[in-house]
This record gives C-alpha cells, sequence and structure tokens, in this order.
C-alpha cells in the first residue's frame, strides 16, 4: 500500500508537469514571432539608415560638381537628374551652369557644354574637330543629299510623322533618306500611329539637335508654305531618277 501511494504520487507531479504537443509548440512559436517582429523593425531601422547615408549634402562648389558628373557620364543628363543628385534648386543648377558656360566660353578653353531640350552635356568645341578626329580610326562625317535633307527637315518640323505622312509631303518614295536617316542617328523611332497597321512614328534626336547647334526643335527657323512648296516641287523632279541622285551630296553633318 505504502508502494502504491508513493507511485500516485509520483503520477500527480507527472501530470502537473506535462504539456501538450500542441501548448508546447505554442510556447515555441511565440519567441519566433518575437523575433521575427524585432527583425524587422531592425531592418527598417537599417533602410532609413541607408537612405539618410545616400542623400549627399549640398557641394560647395556647384560648377565643379557638375562638370565632373557631366564629364564622367560622357552622354546627355536631365537637368531634373542633376538637381536630384547634386541637392540643387533648378535656379541653382542654371545659375551654376551659366557661370561654367562663361568660362568655357574663353578662348582657352577647348570644352562647351551643349543644351539639349532639357539635358546637358559636357563636349568639345566644334573649332577642334579636325584635331579629334585624328584620334579615332576613322572620322564620323557624314554628307547628305538633298533628298535626304528635305526628308530630315520634313521629320524636324512636323514630327512625330509617319512614313506615309513624309512620303505625302514628298509625293515620292522616302525609304532611303529615312534609313539614311536612321543610320546617321539623326532620326529615331518614337513611337506607333494609333491608326489600323500601327505605322511607326519618327522623330529627331539628341544628335540631331548636336549635328545642327539647337538647343531643341523650337530653335529651328519657321518653315514657310513656299519651302514646303520646293520640297514637293524637288521630289517631283527626282521621281524616276532618285536612286541614280543618292550619292548627290550637298550637306555635310559631323557627328
Amino acid at each position: 500500500m505504502e508502494d502504491l501511494g508513493i507511485i500516485n504520487e509520483v503520477e500527480l507531479d507527472m501530470s502537473e508537469n506535462t504539456e501538450t504537443p500542441e501548448a508546447a509548440g505554442t510556447e515555441q512559436e511565440k519567441p519566433e514571432a518575437d523575433k521575427t517582429e524585432e527583425s524587422a523593425a531592425d531592418k527598417s531601422v537599417t533602410a532609413d539608415e541607408d537612405e539618410d547615408a545616400v542623400t549627399l549634402k549640398k557641394p560647395e562648389n556647384p560648377g565643379a560638381a557638375i562638370e565632373a558628373v557631366l564629364f564622367a557620364n560622357g552622354n546627355s543628363v536631365a537637368k531634373e537628374k542633376l538637381c536630384e543628385i547634386l541637392n540643387l534648386s533648378c535656379e541653382e543648377l542654371d545659375a551654376a551652369v551659366a557661370e561654367l558656360m562663361e568660362r568655357y566660353a574663353q578662348d582657352d578653353r577647348g570644352i562647351n557644354i551643349t543644351e539639349l531640350d532639357d539635358a546637358l552635356q559636357l563636349g568639345t568645341k566644334g573649332e577642334y574637330y579636325e584635331y579629334l578626329i585624328k584620334l579615332s580610326k576613322s572620322a564620323k562625317q557624314y554628307s547628305l543629299s538633298d533628298t535626304v535633307i528635305e526628308t530630315l527637315s520634313i521629320i524636324a518640323y512636323k514630327q512625330p510623322v509617319t512614313r506615309a505622312q513624309i512620303e505625302s509631303i514628298r509625293g515620292v518614295s522616302s525609304d532611303h533618306a529615312i534609313n539614311r536617316l536612321l543610320e546617321y542617328e539623326l532620326i529615331e523611332e518614337v513611337g506607333r500611329l494609333e491608326a489600323p497597321g500601327k505605322p511607326l512614328l519618327f522623330g529627331t534626336t539628341e544628335q540631331f539637335l548636336r549635328s545642327f547647334g539647337v538647343k531643341n526643335v523650337g530653335e529651328l527657323p519657321t518653315i514657310s508654305a513656299e519651302m514646303m512648296e520646293d520640297f514637293k516641287q524637288q521630289a517631283e523632279a527626282e521621281a524616276g531618277v532618285e536612286s541614280a541622285n543618292t550619292d548627290d551630296e550637298s550637306v555635310t553633318v559631323e557627328v
């Protein structure tokens, strides 16, 4: 009887200290959930710190900073992007760029800043082109025929424009001229017209602006009705013999 009493006491103690598997699992999961929340909070704090670290202070010399960014990039950089990465206002950027342009305008400087729509690019002055091409294996100098110039003019003033619209103005096929302009990177495909067949739309490029020395197409001289009529007459004169005159070089473009 005494042994039985001892066994009963032991069983009672064990029953008091025994947990169901479900209860044990619940107790283990709570700390994991707490750890997950703590980890997420830590990551949030780290992300905030990283974001603060990326935000750079305003450069002491904005002009020098702009010059460095444009030089390192090589291509044009949007003004909005420059303001963002240099932490400058539009007014501060314009003032710094104007000061740089004034310096580059001096005869003892061989570089300049070119404005292309809402972007800026650091480049060399045109008068030193003949020296620069000696560094290149082949000079990127293209000669444009009258046909190509006419087609380019139509695209520049009517953009975005389709191939059919160009040919409607000229009155003849413009495949050769368009292909040449695409090759020279003076025009590019800018989308498709929402019409049956969705024909390609063409527009001018930054290379066009650089080559013809304008900031944007708004600086192009106004085209008159007489000029458009001249285009038509010249196109009609070329009809049937255009393929024979495609090498008629009249305008030279440096790119």
